[in-house]
C-alpha cells in the first residue's frame, strides 16, 4: 500500500506543467505494486480546489485511489513530531497536515508518494519515500 501526498494529486488534477508527468508516472508505478490510498487530511487539502464532492469522488474513483483511516498511534506520533518541530524553533502554531500524513505512513509501515520529501525526512526518517531526489 502507498499513501499518495496531496501535491501529487494536485499535479495531476491541474496538469501542472512541471510535475504532472512525474506524478502520473509514479502514481501508475505505485498502483502496479499495490493499492494506492489517501487519508482524511489529504482529502481535505485536495478538496479545496473543488466546488462539489461528487467531482472529487469521481476523480478518485477514475484513478482507483482508495481510503485509509489514520490510526490513533499516528495521530499521537503527529503530535510528538509537531512538539519536536516547535522545540527546534518551528514557527507554525497548529499541527501541520504533513505531520499527520508522515505519521500515518510511519505507523502503518507504508510508503509515501510525494514530490516534496524534505517535509517528511527529518520528522519521519524511516518512512519509505517515493520522490524525486
Amino acid at each position: 500500500m502507498i499513501l499518495i501526498d496531496t501535491n501529487v494529486l494536485l499535479d495531476i488534477a491541474t496538469n501542472d506543467p512541471n510535475w504532472a508527468g512525474w506524478s502520473i508516472e509514479h502514481l501508475d508505478a505505485a498502483a502496479m505494486r499495490g493499492p494506492v490510498v489517501i487519508n482524511a487530511v489529504i482529502y481535505s487539502e485536495f478538496s479545496v480546489g473543488y466546488d462539489r464532492i461528487e467531482d472529487i469522488e469521481r476523480l478518485l474513483k477514475d484513478v482507483d485511489i482508495g481510503w485509509a483511516e489514520i490510526p490513533r498511534e499516528a495521530l499521537f506520533l503527529a503530535g510528538k513530531a509537531f512538539q519536536q518541530y516547535r522545540r527546534q524553533s518551528g514557527s507554525r502554531a497548529g499541527v501541520l497536515p504533513d505531520f499527520f500524513i508522515g505519521a500515518h505512513a510511519a505507523v502503518s509501515g507504508i510508503g509515501l508518494l510525494t514530490r516534496d520529501p524534505q517535509r517528511y525526512r527529518s520528522s519521519f526518517p524511516k518512512v519509505s519515500l517515493i520522490s524525486p531526489a
